[in-house]
């Protein structure tokens, strides 16, 4: 696959996957409001860019692999997010004095740290399965 390809399905992957998790959001808002006919719309969208849009990309592009290389590719995600990510979002923010988003940002960090540090058991498990 090209180069140019391979960027073109990683930014459309982005961008169904945003629109997904954003339409759920936006359902959950209009079933607030009193609006299920139109929570079911963003509902029944959300479902065809995550699991068919992004689903049929992400294909394409590869992303899905072995069980065992699934993990590790996460806990590099999650160990990024832990590293680097959220601790910077979190300084800055306090920084710029930003103290709800300095809030969330630290306790996403946390969460992420739980995420990494299951993938890494789960991956050890199925390491010890093999033998």
């Amino acid at each position: 696959m090209s180069p140019r390809t391979k960027q073109n399905l990683q930014t459309a992957m982005r961008g169904e996957g945003f629109a997904h998790l954003e339409y759920l959001l936006f359902a959950e808002q209009a079933r607030r409001e009193g609006y299920p006919e139109v929570a079911d719309l963003f509902e029944r969208t959300a479902k065809v860019e995550g699991l068919e849009h992004f689903a049929e990309e992400a294909e394409l592009a590869g992303v899905v692999g072995a069980t065992a290389q699934n993990l590790q590719t996460a806990i590099a995600g999650e160990s990024y997010e832990v590293t680097t990510m959220y601790r910077e979002f979190a300084e800055q923010a306090a920084e710029d004095g930003d103290t709800a988003a300095a809030v969330r940002f630290s306790e996403i960090w946390g969460d992420e740290s739980g995420h990494r540090a299951a993938y890494q058991k789960a991956l050890e498990g199925l390491k010890v399965k093999a033998t």
